[in-house]
């Protein structure tokens, strides 16, 4: 058996607000944006590099979803961003000026900071411990 969680939705406000925010600072890779009738497009970021899950960029439609904007997980941390080297994209956050939420920190697991994406979710920068023991 092979089954794997392959994407998220993630409710925005404006498509071209949240493409930009994903791929011109966190420097997402922008895999598909396509016009689905007049108010809808599909539209799928994901973080460079091999395998992992896509994010698709769900425009909110109603006020039930207007009021999830920023909001999925009750003020958790919501995505756990995995990195070769935290150094580097903590100084990409500070670069862009994106909210730290929890400035970096060594735990036992690696190097992790919380950071707001441009709704205010709450995301993990991870640097895991095994890739910091192997540079």
């Amino acid at each position: 058996m092979n089954q794997q969680i392959v994407q998220i939705a993630l409710i925005v406000e404006d498509y071209d607000e949240a493409i930009d925010f994903y791929v011109n600072k966190l420097n997402f890779d922008l895999v598909e944006d396509t016009k689905r009738s007049e108010t809808k497009r599909w539209v799928i970021v994901k973080p460079k590099g091999e395998g992992g899950c896509n994010l698709l960029l769900a425009k909110a439609k109603n006020e039930e979803q207007q009021s999830r904007v920023g909001n999925q997980t009750g003020n958790r941390v919501f995505l756990f961003l995995h990195t070769d080297d935290f150094d580097r994209d903590y100084a990409n956050l500070q670069k862009h000026q994106i909210k730290i939420y929890r400035p970096a920190s060594v735990e036992d697991f690696g190097k992790v900071c919380v950071f707001e994406d441009l709704y205010g979710n709450l995301w993990d920068l991870i640097e895991p411990s095994n890739t910091i023991n192997e540079q």
